[in-house]
């Protein structure tokens, strides 16, 4: 069993905020209900963690006042508490994200995605409220709660999951009671339920541009089906899913197909059939690197700077082609010969940065769309070329040279007629050099 990468980020306003990672796939940001979060028993209490990790790079983080962030601030605020995300965004390098908020963290994320529109690209609302009198509500299990609440610490967490919760499992409700004072102390706990009466983001529901999923559980005996509903009827938009699951077991597969056809519905259109400039990367000498620092330690250099050439990629007009991964090389696509010679320079800064230089070609020819890759003769001399090419330096074709040679503001060195495998007619190859 993989273990989770535990790390610290600080806030602007001082407070050490521990978050983890696991799994290398495209990132998400799971948010679970503040106070009640425990970065490392999380991971050893709840299956969901491992399975979302078998499809993405989880992210997910112990709010100020719990688990292994800074226990004695207890400022549980709307906003202590996107600071406290912020941090954590800023911490694990996530660009653009789908962000999962699970009970009362569904407050957070609506507000970090009413005003990060740019940050999150699809949100999963789980089991959660918008404002504190949806949630402090005079059904039984409230009024029981309330009445518990001040009163001893341990009789308290017990019924909470024995009873109040709807926890069948006898068995696993002991363990979630533990798992409720391992994350947080009464102290803290009550705090962040007084802090919680100020919590109201309703207002926020409308601005909120990005693909959303509301999920409500029927047996939620705090929460009935109604405020889901209300919730998702205020998103624009958004879908709505009622489920029978207390544990919330069946999140990993909501998860996964909900953010995998947004990644289909926004990577399709974007993907050009016909001439393109096409840019392949690829880290130089990995299998030394390996060796050097170890696989796991490559890995996350890996899987950061991959994130990083996403995002220049994008800032220069390309796409890149999410099929491919640094360690089997970033593949991405542009309509301009000049942005590509841009966006390749940056990608190589970028490399020596990272302490992982690459080999960067970059050719021009026909390419076939076929869901969310791009193939064709000329896919492969992009990939020949960077092979050619020196740690951290731009290769590129002659017909690339020909497109550019007047407007990318670069010189051009002649490295002769090179043949390549895979290809019949050799391909003169040039070397770019910043400066005209």
């Amino acid at each position: 069993m993989m273990e989770p990468r535990i790390q610290y980020a600080k806030t602007t306003d001082g407070v050490n905020i521990a978050f983890a990672t696991a799994g290398d796939g495209p990132p998400l940001l799971l948010m679970a209900p503040t106070p009640v979060t425990h970065v490392q028993a999380a991971w050893e209490m709840f299956p969901q963690f491992h399975a979302l990790a078998e499809h993405f790079h989880v992210v997910w983080y112990d709010s100020r006042g719990s688990g292994l962030s800074d226990r004695d601030a207890i400022d549980f605020s709307m906003d202590a508490m996107l600071r406290d995300l912020d941090a954590v965004v800023d911490g694990a390098g996530l660009e653009r994200f789908p962000l999962i908020g699970i009970l009362d963290a569904v407050p957070i994320a609506i507000a970090y995605a009413g005003t990060h529109p740019q940050k999150v690209s699809a949100l999963i609302l789980v089991a959660g409220w918008v404002k504190f009198s949806d949630w402090r509500n005079q059904s039984p299990a409230n009024v029981a709660e309330e009445a518990l609440r001040s009163g001893d610490w341990t009789l308290y967490t017990e019924t909470l999951a024995r009873v109040l919760l709807g926890i069948e499992n006898q068995e696993f409700a002991a363990r979630y009671g533990a798992y409720i004072r391992e994350c947080v102390g009464p102290e803290a706990y009550r705090s962040s339920q007084a802090h919680m009466e100020t919590w109201d983001v309703s207002a926020l529901l409308p601005q909120i541009t990005t693909r959303a999923l509301v999920v409500s559980n029927r047996n939620n005996r705090f929460l009935s089906p109604q405020v889901g509903q209300r919730m998702a009827a205020g998103i624009p938009n958004a879908r709505f899913q009622l489920i029978d699951d207390v544990l919330l077991l069946q999140l990993p597969g909501i998860v996964t197909g909900f953010v995998g056809e947004g990644r289909e519905a926004e990577a399709t259109p974007d993907l050009p059939s016909g001439t393109a400039i096409i840019l392949f990367a690829d880290i130089a000498d990995s299998t030394a690197l390996t060796e050097r620092i170890g696989d796991a330690a490559f890995r996350e250099k890996a899987r950061d700077l991959d994130a990083a050439l996403r995002t220049v990629i994008r800032e220069n007009a390309g796409t890149p082609i999410e099929g491919k991964l640094l360690g089997d090389g970033v593949l991405a696509v542009f309509t301009s010969a000049r942005q590509a010679i841009e966006a390749a320079l940056a990608c190589g800064r970028a490399g020596d940065d990272a302490g992982l230089p690459l080999h960067l070609g970059l050719h021009a020819g026909d390419v076939i769309r076929e869901e969310n890759n791009v193939y064709g003769g000329a896919v492969n001399i992009a990939s020949r070329i960077s092979g050619l090419s020196a740690p951290g330096e731009v290769l590129v074709s002659e017909t690339v040279r020909s497109l550019a040679r007047t407007s990318a503001g670069v010189r051009f060195e002649d490295r002769g007629e090179q043949a390549l495998k895979g290809v019949g007619e050799v391909v003169r190859v040039w070397a770019v050099r910043e400066g005209a």
